[in-house]
């Protein structure tokens, strides 16, 4: 049976359209392991938001009042004289609604074998403190502990602690809101990935 010249043309179309069929989903692939993994971050932030909520409602309004926020979670691990930690974290523009994914590493030493998963809330009074941490990142050196409070924000600001001029800080443990905020070594920095 001879083939004529149509069926060959049909034939290699069809072969080309589900190739090329083929190569869309796989460039799709990609994309859609990005969306997911944002989608993650963001429910996360979502559900911190609300515990901090929960443990603090004046938070609140704090939160939205705000020029921006951050919220990251860390599970960090130590084992014997070393230990670290890693998150993943959202910042929030109030004003533009933008949102920027971010990461963040601890370095811990000290004795001691143990795992501490906890969250942070930053609250941004002003876009430049926002932008600041957002472009140029964030890192507390060596062991910092901080007590939680107001300061001359009175009552709204209870339970966070002032970190740096404009930048509030809450800490939520599984114990709920921290009365001390411990950091050490936490380095916090945009996520090429996400991005």
């Amino acid at each position: 049976m001879k083939t004529s010249t149509a069926q060959v043309f049909a034939k290699s179309t069809t072969i080309l359209v589900v190739l090329a069929c083929a190569c869309a989903l796989l460039a799709h692939a990609p994309d859609d392991k990005k969306a997911k993994e944002q989608q993650e971050v963001r429910d996360v932030a979502t559900k911190t938001l609300q515990q901090l909520y929960k443990a603090q409602p004046k938070a609140k309004t704090v939160v939205e009042r705000a020029a921006g926020y951050a919220v990251f979670n860390n599970m960090g691990v130590k084992i014997l004289v070393t230990g670290s930690g890693k998150g993943k974290g959202l910042a929030f523009n109030n004003k533009t609604r933008k949102e920027t994914f971010m990461k963040m590493m601890e370095l811990q030493a000290g004795l001691g074998v143990g795992v501490k998963k906890f969250s942070v809330i930053f609250v941004f009074d002003n876009e430049k403190a926002l932008n600041n941490f957002i472009n140029s990142g964030w890192e507390f050196s060596g062991q910092a502990t901080a007590a939680a409070k107001s300061g001359d924000k009175g009552g709204s600001m209870a339970g966070a602690s002032s970190v740096s001029e404009g930048v509030w800080m809450y800490q939520l443990t599984e114990k709920g809101l921290a009365a001390e905020i411990t950091a050490k070594s936490t380095k916090y920095y945009k996520d090429s990935d996400l991005n």
